[in-house]
């Protein structure tokens, strides 16, 4: 059987290399520890970000609904007219109410998209 070689490290080296290798640990510890946190907030934000997605495409398909609802209520109320004076009331009352609708509709969406960023940039901050 062969002889051992002996390789003698000094005890201040060998516990200064151990000290290294736990430094080095921690930190790759620390590391993944803030991965972790920086992909689960990705995805939080992501789900959030789907979130508020499906709900502007309900609002946009309501909203539609809305708007072709009214169209076809002033096509009816248009078609029944009898005079030329009664067209043209309707024709106003029909531009008033449509101002007002995409006037709340314009607000409802800026309502959302600040609730939506207020929302993504309140989990994104560390």
């Amino acid at each position: 059987m062969a002889k051992e070689t002996e390789f003698d490290i000094p005890e201040a080296m060998r516990t200064f290399a151990d000290k290294s290798v736990d430094q080095a640990r921690k930190a790759f510890d620390d590391f993944m520890a803030a991965t972790v946190k920086a992909v689960d907030k990705a995805e939080t934000s992501a789900k959030s970000v789907h979130e508020e997605a499906r709900t502007a495409n309900k609002q946009a398909i309501g909203f539609l609904e809305e708007n072709l609802a009214a169209s076809f209520e002033f096509a009816q109320k248009m078609v029944r007219a009898r005079t030329l004076e009664e067209l043209q009331a309707i024709h106003s009352e029909f531009i008033q109410r449509q101002v007002s609708a995409a006037e709340a509709q314009t607000r409802s969406v800026g309502e959302a998209i600040t609730r939506a960023a207020s929302d993504l940039a309140a989990k994104v901050k560390p």
